[in-house]
This record gives structure tokens, sequence and C-alpha cells, in this order.
């Protein structure tokens, strides 16, 4: 398949690929070898994160891969247990030695951090550092509503390049979307076509009547049609699949447009949010982030 697809361009100057290839609950044995599979596919964006234990594994398929280094964009997350102005920068040190690399595309904060916000901000202020010293391309957050954006603006200089934040048809986090693009910040979408969550009975996006009917009438899949969806309402989008098949099909949405009324459709499938971020205790998740 092409190895090149459409861009966004970040309020960096960076331009990112419109779909990425998530990691996210992939077991760190087998992340090479998915990895391996998604640029083989196309996939330039890879987003892992110190708290899924695979960094190492990415590392590992860049490595094998052939690819020019300046070809690939690398995205990774701190974990909270290293937020504090030091410690982010000691992450940036763990996270760049397991993927392999001396600077990493776009570097994120993975959740607001309520319990400690002013740590947050030490956090964040580190990725302005590393921004600065070019060891990162671009810097941003991940789970943040709009209340801690605000705070976190308000203290710090750089406006995030991305939010990733769970949007799919029945989670669409409209308000902050809007917040995100008034001040210029990417949505990035994860689990975006919402295979982590399911509803009243059990359903998921990807069995909705709505969305299988779309999908027949272009030819496709529901999990392509609500990546297009994303695509044409300006989101990028993070799908993780360990399966071949599904890894090349879900970056196969390039050839085919939704109309509007289809667009609108599938906008009217809103469900409202089933886990909010701020009130998860991430100090009972137990992850810990250990050194290279």
């Amino acid at each position: 398949m092409t190895t090149t697809q459409p861009t966004f361009t970040l309020n960096s100057g960076v331009a990112l690929p419109q779909i990425g290839f998530g990691v996210y609950q992939t077991p760190p044995a087998e992340t090479a070898v998915a990895v391996q599979a998604a640029f083989e596919a196309g996939y330039r964006h890879i987003d892992t994160a110190a708290a899924y234990g695979n960094e190492r594994g990415v590392g590992e398929a860049l490595k094998r891969s052939g690819l020019e280094r300046a070809d690939v964009f690398l995205e990774s997350k701190v974990w909270v247990v290293d937020y504090g102005y030091d410690q982010t920068l000691h992450a940036f040190e763990k996270g760049a030695a397991k993927l392999g690399v001396d600077q990493i595309d776009l570097l994120i904060l993975h959740q607001a951090y309520p319990q400690a916000f002013d740590k947050t901000i030490q956090a964040y202020k580190a990725l302005e550092a590393l921004l600065a010293d070019g060891r990162v391309r671009a810097i941003g957050v991940s789970n943040f509503l709009p209340v801690r954006l605000e705070r976190l603006l308000n203290e710090t200089d750089v406006v995030p390049a991305v939010n990733q934040i769970e949007v799919h048809p029945y989670t669409q986090q409209r308000e902050l979307q809007a917040v995100n693009r008034e001040l210029g910040i990417l949505t990035q979408a994860w689990s975006p076509i919402g295979g982590l969550r399911t509803y009243g009975n059990g359903d998921t996006p990807l069995n909705d009547e709505v969305i299988v009917v779309i999908a027949k009438a272009h030819g496709k899949t529901p999990a392509q049609v609500m990546l297009r969806w994303h695509i044409q309402e300006g989101r990028q989008v993070i799908p993780k699949s360990v399966r071949p098949a599904r890894i090349v099909e879900n970056v196969d949405v390039f050839d085919f447009e939704l109309s509007a009324d289809e667009i609108a459709r599938i906008d009217a499938l809103e469900q409202g949010m089933t886990m909010v971020p701020d009130e998860l205790d991430f100090d009972s998740f137990g992850i810990e982030v250990p050194e290279a």
C-alpha cells in the first residue's frame, strides 16, 4: 500500500499523518510484530506510552523496518508517576532510550492527574523545556477537560499541539472538541471506533445499525466508516489492532467520502460518556515506569 497519506499540521508547524497506529493493550512481546505490520500497511505514525510498557517493542520495529527516522512520527506519553519537572525530564530520557531514538516527535501528558495538579503543571513545563531544546518536536496532553486546559494555559507558555481524548460515535465530547478548536489544539481520538466501551445492551458502534447501513452503501466496514467520519470532521485517529487484515483495513479509508447526511446521522448517535477522566484515582492503577 501507499506509504503517504494526508496530514494535519500541528500548531508547532509539524505535520502529523491523519491516521496513526495505536499499541494500547498490545502485549510487549507482540508489539514489534504488530508495528512492523503497520509499517508495511503504510502507517507512519505510531502512538505508544510509558504506561503501556511496550515502547521498547515500538523501537525494535522501527529498527527492523529499514525506514528513515525522519519518515516515522513517534508519539509517547508521560505517566503520572513521573510528573514533576525533573521527573518528567527523566521520563523523556527513559522513553527515548526504550524507543531507541534521540528525539520524540510528540510527547504528551497521559492524564491531567487532578490529585496533584501542581505536579501536572511542572511536568508540562518540563515538556516545554524539551521542546525548546529540540528533544521533542511537539508537546501536548491527553484526557484534559476544559477546566484543566484553562488552568494549564494560565500557568504555562506553549499551547498543547494535541489533546488526545476518547471520541467515537457514542461518546463525542463536542464541548471539549470545540474548546480544542478554539485554542488551536488538534483533537486526537483514542478508541475511535468505540471498541473499549459498551452501552446499554452491550452494543458498540461497530454493530450500530446506522453505521452498518452506511458501510454497506460504500462497500466498506463499519470501522472504516467511523475512521472516515473522524477525518472528515477534522480529528486525527489512532485505531489499534494486532490482526494484520484489520491493520490494513483501518488505513484504507482515503478512497471514499461520506455525505453530509451520513455524517449527520453518525453525529446523532451520541450517548454520552461512560468514563470521566477527572473521576479516576490514578494512584490506584499501580503502574510503575521502569528505567530503560
